[in-house]
C-alpha cells in the first residue's frame, strides 16, 4: 500500500494528533495559531508522506499514540503496534520481527505517562479546517517566523514540513527564501538529524 491506512485508526478511535493543551498561543488567527516562543505539545503523527523508517522513529510513534491514548489497555495497544509495523497499511517500510515488536511494545508500555514523550518545536500551528493553499501557508510562515533575528533548527523544521506538504522539494535556497537568511546560514544551523530528515522527505514524496 503506497498510502497509509488512516482509516484503521480513524475506525478505532485512535488519537494520533494533538493541538497544545496548556501552551497558550501568542497569537490567534482564522488559520491556526502562533508560539512566538513554541510549544513542544503538538502532537502531529502521520502529516507527511514520509513513512517509518527507522526502530527509532518507531518506538517513538507508538509511545505518542500510548501517550496520547491513556485509556487504552495492554491488548489494544499491542493491536495498534501490529497494524502500524504491517508494511501492507502502508506506516513503516521495513520488517519488524515479532519479538523486536515485543520488545518495543514492553518498553513503551512501562513509559510514565505523566510525562510527554521528546517532541519538535512547533511555532505556527494550521488548523485542520484552514482553506489556505500550500503557497499562501508558505507565506506565512516565511513572514512570521522569517522575524526571527537567529534562525534556529526548530525553525528550520517547521519550514521543511510546510514546503513538504506543498509537494515540492525542500531545497536550502528554498529554506533560506523562507526565513529570509542566506543559504550559508541554513547549512550551518541544519544538523546532521534535520538534513537526513531533508533527505528522507523529500525520497517521498
Amino acid at each position: 500500500m503506497s498510502h497509509r491506512n488512516l482509516k484503521f485508526l480513524d475506525k478505532n478511535k485512535i488519537i494520533y494528533r494533538r493541538d497544545p493543551i496548556n501552551d497558550k498561543p501568542s497569537e490567534v488567527y482564522e488559520w491556526g495559531n502562533v508560539y512566538h516562543k513554541g510549544t513542544y505539545e503538538c502532537y502531529d503523527l502521520f502529516r507527511t508522506k514520509a513513512k517509518i523508517t527507522t526502530y527509532k522513529s518507531l518506538k517513538w510513534h507508538l509511545l505518542v499514540i500510548w501517550y496520547l491514548n491513556p485509556a487504552m489497555d495492554q491488548d489494544e495497544f499491542e493491536y495498534v503496534a501490529k497494524n502500524i509495523v504491517d508494511k501492507n497499511n502502508g506506516f513503516i517500510t521495513f520488517s519488524v520481527s515479532e519479538q523486536l515488536l515485543k520488545n518495543i511494545i514492553y518498553e513503551v508500555s512501562m513509559y510514565d505517562l505523566e510525562y510527554p514523550p521528546k517532541n519538535k518545536l512547533r511555532k505556527i500551528i494550521f488548523k485542520d479546517s484552514c482553506l489556505l493553499d500550500a503557497s499562501e501557508k508558505l507565506q506565512i510562515v516565511g513572514s512570521i517566523i522569517g522575524k526571527s533575528k537567529r534562525v534556529t533548527q526548530d525553525d528550520i523544521y517547521q519550514c521543511m514540513l510546510d514546503i513538504n506538504d506543498t509537494g515540492n522539494k525542500i531545497t536550502t535556497e528554498a529554506l533560506a527564501s523562507m526565513l529570509k537568511c542566506s543559504a550559508r546560514t541554513i547549512f550551518r544551523n541544519m544538523g546532521n538529524e534535520l538534513k537526513k530528515e531533508k533527505e528522507l522527505l523529500n525520497s517521498q514524496i
